[in-house]
């Protein structure tokens, strides 16, 4: 019997599902086996995650589930967190599995390979500062991005009981943002449309006016991103919220209670939220020997396959890939990942039949930032037209929320994901405006 083709993929986020349903809708399992594994069992649209923390957006009605998704276009799914890649042999290490008690259901073990990619993501960086790991909430997954929520809502009720048995008092909830990029504006304005629809919840003396949020960004300015305009026009309205954008402010340390920054100044806070900065996800046992930047991102050529193996991909955030005549790497943004699946899929194929492999483009299409129901603010077109378009409030809401339909087009196709972006609209009606469980 003749060995299948086994093409792994390691990474179910934008462009590791992406890329395993085209490959899976291209071969089935005839000839070859295609495999994802990811550590989760459900995937969710990473820049949602701060509606997820805010209890705007319900991930269990939003996320997809690997299991199904798999079944449908035909490759397989293996629920696990990767340990390593033995290049030697052509082999995945997958970690054990273990139950909630700490049992061990699946013991360590290998997956063979024969073209494997990369698709593992990013984490949070917290650059080594004392304290920040064990005292603030990071969102990288869902898991982390369920935890603020629980959180939020219990310092809410504690806030809403204290107040209704002492009007007089000022008791407030104190949320610190650590990180003026996209998600920290985004959460800081999420949080006052999740603590403005509280009231209709049960909480009838908590409205936004006892949420004090400070967002602390060690630049200059937010949003480095976008142009200095829009960066004004989102900080203007972030403070008319109520938030207090500290800017110029670095983190020195962070205790149980509270922020420290180099200038001496004590920022106290209930819940810490650190959003400064990415790097690449670590492996614990990797021996492959493939190349790494400072940040833990694989190394790879405009191909996108990493500089140590023909065979071996890597995509997204966890890569770091320099295109000829640029001096820095292309950004990890959502849109990067989508677009570097489609030339994954593509060069794979092409290494697999003897053809030449075609280099990675980036298409900067822009940077957008929503400020909740708010505002949204951006820069369109990028370096499509030599130079940016700046945007704000309906057009920008407007094309912030098709990045979103776009990528349930990439991941479920045309037709489902048609159906998908029609059933959202009729939920955005229909079903509550808070998860408050």
């Amino acid at each position: 019997m003749t060995k299948k083709t086994q093409i792994v993929i390691v990474g179910g986020g934008a462009g590791g599902l992406e890329l395993a349903r085209r490959l899976g809708q291209r071969f089935g399992r005839k000839r070859h086996d295609i495999i994802l594994i990811d550590k989760n069992r459900t995937h969710i649209w990473k820049p949602l995650l701060h509606e997820v923390a805010a209890g705007s957006l319900d991930a269990n009605l939003d996320e997809v589930g690997y299991r199904s998704h798999c079944h449908r276009w035909g490759y397989r799914y293996f629920y696990g967190a990767l340990e390593g890649v033995d290049r030697e042999h052509r082999r995945v290490i997958v970690a054990p599995l273990l139950d909630e008690d700490g049992s061990e259901l699946v013991a360590r073990h290998e997956i063979r390979f024969d073209y494997l990619v990369l698709a593992v993501g990013s984490v949070t960086n917290d650059f080594d500062t004392p304290g920040a790991r064990e005292n603030c909430i990071f969102l990288d997954d869902r898991d982390q991005a369920d935890r603020f929520r629980n959180r939020l809502l219990n310092h809410c009720l504690r806030v809403s009981h204290a107040m209704a048995h002492a009007p007089d008092r000022d008791e407030r909830v104190r949320v610190a943002i650590v990180g003026g990029g996209a998600t920290g504006v985004e959460l800081a304005a999420e949080l006052y449309n999740a603590a403005a629809a509280l009231r209709f919840y049960g909480l009838e003396v908590f409205d936004e006016k006892r949420l004090e949020v400070t967002l602390i960004e060690a630049g200059p300015r937010i949003l480095p991103a976008l142009p200095e305009k829009l960066a004004a026009a989102a900080t203007r309205e972030l403070e008319t919220l109520g938030v207090r954008v500290a800017t110029g402010h670095a983190v020195s340390a962070v205790t149980a209670d509270d922020i420290r920054t180099s200038s001496g100044e004590v920022i106290a806070a209930d819940i810490k939220v650190w959003a400064a900065g990415v790097r690449g996800a670590p492996l614990p046992e990797d021996r492959s020997g493939l190349a790494r930047n400072r940040l833990g991102q694989f190394v790879v050529r405009p191909t996108l396959q990493t500089v140590d193996d023909d065979t071996i991909f890597a995509l997204g955030d966890c890569c770091s890939c320099t295109l000829p005549g640029m001096d820095r790497p292309v950004p990890p943004r959502a849109q990067a990942a989508h677009q570097m699946a489609e030339t994954v899929y593509d060069n794979l194929l092409s290494l697999m039949d003897g053809r030449p492999l075609k280099d990675f483009r980036y298409h900067d299409h822009g940077s957008l930032v929503s400020l909740s129901r708010y505002s949204t603010v951006g820069s369109l077109m990028g370096n499509l037209i030599g130079g940016r378009m700046a945007v704000e409030g309906r057009l920008a809401r407007f094309v912030y929320m098709s990045l979103y339909r776009m990528h349930l087009l990439a991941v479920h196709g045309w037709l489902k994901g048609a159906a998908l972006i029609t059933v959202g609209h009729v939920n955005a009606i229909v079903r509550p405006r808070l998860k408050l469980h």
